[in-house]
């Protein structure tokens, strides 16, 4: 059975921090449901729990931050794939925070920021939702992925910021504000 809460409680935070991936989807009018899986320690909590913000790394498009900008609605699921059994969802709306914002430092702030970060995603959470995971198997973290790091790491920072410009777009043709430097590079 479901319970729904309106902010993220310590007991809840204290789940989310022993995850070591968590999945965003979000949506806009006439586009295709985006749905993605995150790790690399990207997930802080803000404001008592009311609030949420996560990393984003240029990788590939950028449809989380057409869908924000367009319709700005956001779910997070966290999943225990070990015991106890339990999927945790976040649902808000949420915003990108670029390098140029005077509000990125202090949202990084929260982080350990590393080489191709392109911007932070803040939540403002609405309602969060606890429910059973009983079907879904249990499985072990062997270790976190080191692909997108070593990516980041091999090219000069100006290169990056033009193939990542020219990447930065959404796959069903919504507006992306593109940040007008990588930070952290």
């Amino acid at each position: 059975m479901s319970e729904f809460f309106d902010h993220i409680t310590e007991k809840q935070a204290e789940f989310i921090a022993r995850q070591p991936v968590f999945f965003v989807a979000t949506a806009a009018a006439d586009a295709r449901i985006n749905l993605s899986p995150k790790g690399m320690d990207s997930f802080r909590l803000l404001d008592g729990g009311r609030a949420c913000a996560y990393l984003d790394y240029g990788g590939s498009g950028n449809e989380t931050h057409a869908h924000l900008a367009a319709d700005g609605r956001i779910t997070i699921m966290f999943c225990a794939f070990d015991q106890p059994p339990l999927i945790y969802r976040i649902y808000g709306h949420g915003r990108a925070v670029l390098p140029q914002e005077a509000e990125f430092a202090a949202l990084a702030s929260h982080f350990t920021i590393e080489r191709g970060v392109r911007q932070i995603f803040r939540i403002s959470v609405e309602s969060t939702q606890e429910s059973c995971v009983w079907a879904v198997p249990k499985m072990a973290m062997v270790e976190e992925r080191q692909t997108l790091r070593k990516y980041h790491a091999q090219e000069d920072p100006a290169v990056r910021l033009a193939k990542y410009q020219d990447r930065n777009r959404s796959i069903d043709g919504l507006p992306v504000t593109p940040p007008s430097v990588l930070p952290y590079s």
